[in-house]
């Protein structure tokens, strides 16, 4: 497809998969001295928003939210393919790389309830709404009693569906409120060292073909190194652990000088075991840091607990 467009970016077409679209638009304009509307937004609506209601643990996994944009930069109709870096499944196609990060947001989860302040006010038996299998893991260890219900949608879905009462209380990425303006809606912060986010959970992660070295350069700028680091190693500790929407996986990192050290976590679908490990090692080598902490978690938990898990 010909364009004369100075680069092409492939997105989402919900409202914080367009904020994001449009913040690396500014700073590609900016990087480049190029006006705005020099560099095109193409909507592309995936699998993911078409399924609205099926858990994506039964649907297909992290995939489908990136599916449709992967097949336009394939078939070069796209130049750049911007995604939530934890929407992305573990494995790439052929011939696709993520080649540079955004700076990272908050990183953590945010309680969001209408009715009360924290977890811990919430009623017993309370109805508590998500559909990642990790934040419904982390909820029942904290609290066994709570009913979980599936909840799936963008964010305004979400929040439209506690106003509906579907649920008492939910949790969404503090990086995505922040994103939208919508930090107000947060009712607490969970602490990310007891609740561990989801690999790469606040990262904007930028796709290109491999062998498109024009906007390899261009994107290059707006990398972030230390998010770059850390993003890679959280997704080789869930390549290592075949990690999925069908499994619950958190994980936080921290770099100091020139080391990474990473902690993750694998629990069984209702909480009440969990495993965990940390791992240090150079951050020069992150993807090696990760396997290396992904192999810890698979030695500790053994096949059984692993069978715990459907898929």
């Amino acid at each position: 497809m010909q364009s004369s467009a100075f680069l092409r970016i492939g997105s989402r077409g919900s409202n914080l998969a367009l904020v994001q679209a449009r913040l690396v638009q500014r700073l590609l304009s900016e990087a480049h001295g190029v006006p705005l509307e020099a560099i095109e937004i193409r909507t592309i609506t995936t699998s993911g928003d078409r399924l609205t209601d099926a858990p994506l643990s039964t649907a297909g996994g992290k995939g489908l939210f990136s599916k449709e944009i992967e097949a336009a930069l394939e078939a070069g109709e796209v130049d750049i393919g911007v995604h939530s870096s934890k929407d992305m499944a573990t494995r790439l196609p052929d011939g696709l790389v993520l080649a540079a990060f955004l700076e990272r947001e908050d990183i953590r989860d945010a309680f969001v309830s209408l009715s009360v302040k924290t977890l811990d006010e919430l009623p017993q038996g309370a109805r508590f709404g998500t559909s990642s299998l990790r934040r419904a893991s982390q909820i029942l260890r904290a609290r066994p009693d709570l009913e979980i219900v599936p909840f799936r949608g963008n964010v305004d879905t979400r929040l439209r569906k506690l106003t509906d009462g579907v649920a008492d209380a939910t949790l969404l990425a503090v990086a995505g409120l922040n994103r939208l303006g919508r930090a107000s809606d947060i009712t607490d912060y969970l602490d990310p060292e007891r609740f561990l986010p989801a690999p790469a959970q606040g990262a904007i992660g930028l796709e290109i073909r491999a062998d498109d070295s024009r906007s390899s350069e261009l994107i290059a700028p707006l990398n972030h190194q230390q998010t770059a680091t850390a993003v890679h190693g959280e997704r080789a500790l869930l390549d290592a652990l075949d990690g999925s929407c069908r499994t619950a996986i958190g994980v936080v990192s921290h770099i100091a000088e020139k080391t990474l050290m990473l902690r993750g976590e694998i629990l069984s679908p209702d909480g009440r075991i969990s495993i965990e490990a940390r791992h240090a090692g150079p951050a020069a080598a992150p993807e090696a840091v990760g396997h290396e902490l992904g192999q810890i978690l698979r030695d500790k938990a053994g096949s059984d607990f692993l069978k715990l898990f459907p898929g």
